[in-house]
């Protein structure tokens, strides 16, 4: 077994992928049920799962696999009918061997019990079958292989190639039986490589019995191919039977063999091949991504400095002509940490695929247990976003959807009651917008009912009466957003009491992006979330207040406004101005640094930001200046502070905080001076 960190770790990166693949194919063989290659497909991935699952001693998968290997082969060969409930229970293995991959990246070890699926798999294969595999084991016991052919077969079936034992039994009459089977064993080297023969067949011996002859052989062809291929071209052959070599059978001689790699052991006809293809991609722990990100970012941070530093030997020697090769080398030195930059940037970024291959399923489980036709449809599956925003963005991703499933799309006879087509539409989409990632969840289902939501907030104590006949549409939906807000009256094993929204946006605000929602009353609702394509380098805004710089991200201003100080007004005891008709509360953190509002003329600096429809004006003493600003996490000895998410280092070497928006508008809305 190869338990080293680095065998563990290409395991599970295979494990993930091929299960996602497996996954793909069996929704795509629900909608296609006579496609042979998608056929082929599945069972060319439960061929490798066993084969590397064996090859690291993980008994329950490689048991498992193996036999949802024989149901696809019966699916291939015709004498398995592609229905619901073959796909069931193809999606339950799926499940199971999710747990046990899951159990192992966890705690090291697989616990989940296999009985079950497997009992559920075997009414799917006859009496003779069994039997046969039974004999096949006892077969496999039979051969004695050293521990360099150990290697061998192990290495070949974790890169995806069969190791089959090949039974040929000759005609009684056959002459020179011994020249036959050293034909046969030529033959057999062509398409692919034997590794051992019972009797051993290296040197042809007449004196030998070899009416009954066995080989061990390493193939890229399946059993049926491979049994065509031999009667066709070899003749005195009684019966020639196939089977998949068990390779559990060896792994406890391999438990010290830990540095043998697959290009020493396997010399088959594709090496090359596979060679080429494998150097086409390299694996890179993401930890190394990400100081190689960190790098760049002090890069940038010294290009920052650079720059400055070359401006102000420009201002105080006042000349255009001494310093040119400085600012040549300057110019110079940005141009490659820009190229740099965004190179790095690439790297980490991914196509937003990875998560929306988890949606298909999602959606067809949601529409058996909700007894709902639902029709899913994905667009821009290969626009790319930061790693480590994709998985962030799972969770709230997964909750739109079954909320969408759950609240938005009615029942078949609802749908036919208001004219509508019986089968619903999710429609998920992504796309790039202005240095932005654009993620929309829409459903044509019954939509929000604005008044039904007004009802709620004003039972829950969310909103006064008063508040509530002042609300505007666009207002009301926000109320969704509110913590315990709720329209569903039990619970529900989709998607829990509600539609928990504040989960939601408090999710993609960790993520300093934004969720919008529109909605038209029984034709449906869609979700729009906006993110930063990266959260490593922000386009910052500098400004200052008091004598302190912060910065403040710029997808979140809405634009900046210089208001004469008579144009405050003060509403309920806050600081509010009225701007192209909509009133726009005012936040002063002069307050909350406790320091004064410092003003040279009567005029003030408002920095108007929004999170989503939400509006509300900053208060700043002066404007610096657009920066790019590499971000920079507290320690967990500052810990969470309510209104910065980060810092930043400045071209002159002093720190900024970055202002958290989404932080600043939830501080302030609590305390009364603000």
């Amino acid at each position: 077994m190869y338990d080293t960190p680095e065998f563990i770790r290409a395991f599970l990166d295979e494990v993930d992928e091929q299960l996602q693949l497996f996954e793909e194919n069996i929704l795509k063989l629900e909608q296609n049920a006579n496609d042979d290659e998608i056929i082929k497909t599945l069972f060319r991935v439960a061929h490798t799962l066993k084969g590397s699952s064996a090859a690291m001693g993980f008994e329950k998968m490689k048991i498992l696999t193996h036999e949802m290997e024989d149901v696809l082969d019966k699916i291939r060969s015709g004498n398995i009918k592609v229905a619901k409930p073959v796909i069931d229970v193809l999606f339950r293995c799926l499940d199971v061997l999710k747990s046990l991959k899951e159990e192992f990246s966890s705690n090291g070890e697989m616990k989940t019990d296999i009985t079950l699926i497997l009992s559920e798999l075997h009414k799917y294969m006859s009496d003779d079958q069994l039997l046969k595999e039974n004999m096949n084991s006892e077969t496999n016991k039979e051969f004695k292989l050293d521990l360099e052919q150990q290697i061998q077969a192990q290495q070949a079936a974790a890169s995806g190639l069969n190791v089959f034992v090949c039974e040929v039994k000759l005609k009684k009459d056959c002459a020179m039986k011994a020249i036959r089977a050293f034909l046969i064993l030529n033959f057999l080297n062509q398409l692919g490589t034997v590794i051992k023969s019972e009797p051993d067949m290296t040197d042809v011996n007449d004196n030998i019995d070899v009416e009954n002859i066995s080989y061990l052989l390493i193939t890229e062809f399946d059993k049926e191919e491979l049994k065509v291929r031999v009667l066709d071209r070899m003749l005195e052959i009684e019966s020639f039977n196939v089977d998949l070599f068990d390779l559990s059978l060896i792994n406890s001689q391999l438990d010290n063999v830990n540095n043998v790699t697959k290009s020493n052991v396997y010399e088959g006809q594709t090496p090359d091949e596979t060679k080429n293809k494998a150097n086409q991609t390299v694996r890179v722990d993401i930890g190394r991504l990400e100081k190689m990100m960190e790098m760049v970012g002090e890069l940038v941070i010294e290009k920052s400095r650079i720059t400055q530093i070359v401006s102000s030997l420009h201002e105080r020697y006042n000349s255009d002509n001494s310093f040119e090769d400085l600012e040549e080398i300057s110019n110079q030195i940005s141009r490659i940490t820009n190229e740099l930059q965004e190179l790095v940037l690439k790297v980490r970024m991914l196509p937003i695929k990875q998560l929306f291959s988890r949606i298909p399923r999602l959606v067809r489980d949601l529409s058996n247990s909700l007894n709902k036709e639902i029709e899913l449809v994905i667009e821009g599956e290969d626009t790319e976003l930061d790693k480590t925003i994709i998985e962030d963005l799972a969770d709230p991703l997964v909750h739109l959807i079954r909320n969408a499933a759950d609240h938005g799309i009615e029942t078949p006879d609802e749908r036919l009651k208001a004219g509508k087509s019986p089968k619903g539409t999710i429609r998920v989409n992504a796309y790039h917008q202005e240095n932005q990632f654009i993620l929309t969840v829409q459903d044509d289902g019954r939509g929000i009912n604005l008044n039904k939501v007004k009802e709620v907030a004003l039972k829950k104590g969310i909103i006064s009466r008063q508040d509530a006949d002042l609300l505007n549409e666009k207002e009301i939906l926000e109320l969704i957003f509110k913590p315990g807000f709720s329209t569903s009256q039990s619970v529900s094993d989709i998607s829990g009491r509600g539609v928990g929204m504040d989960i939601v946006r408090n999710n993609i605000n960790k993520l300093n992006g934004v969720i919008e929602v529109e909605t038209k009353e029984w034709e449906g609702t869609k979700f729009i979330i906006k993110l930063p394509l990266t959260l490593a380098i922000l386009n910052g805004l500098l400004i200052r207040i008091n004598n302190e710089i912060y910065a403040i991200p710029v997808s979140n201003v809405i634009e900046i406004v210089r208001l004469n100080e008579k144009e405050i007004k003060k509403v309920k005891k806050q600081d509010v101005v009225i701007i192209r008709e909509r009133t726009i509360s005012l936040i002063w953190l002069h307050d909350y640094f406790r320091v004064p509002r410092k003003r040279k003329n009567k005029n003030i600096i408002i920095v108007i930001l929004g999170i989503a429809e939400k509006r509300f004006g900053l208060v700043v003493d002066e404007l610096i200046g657009n920066q790019e600003i590499v971000v920079k996490n507290f320690s967990s000895y500052i810990g969470k502070l309510d209104i910065f998410s980060g810092a930043t280092i400045l071209g002159d070497g002093n720190v900024a905080c970055i202002l958290d928006v989404a932080g600043i508008v939830k501080t302030t809305a609590s305390k009364k001076n603000l």
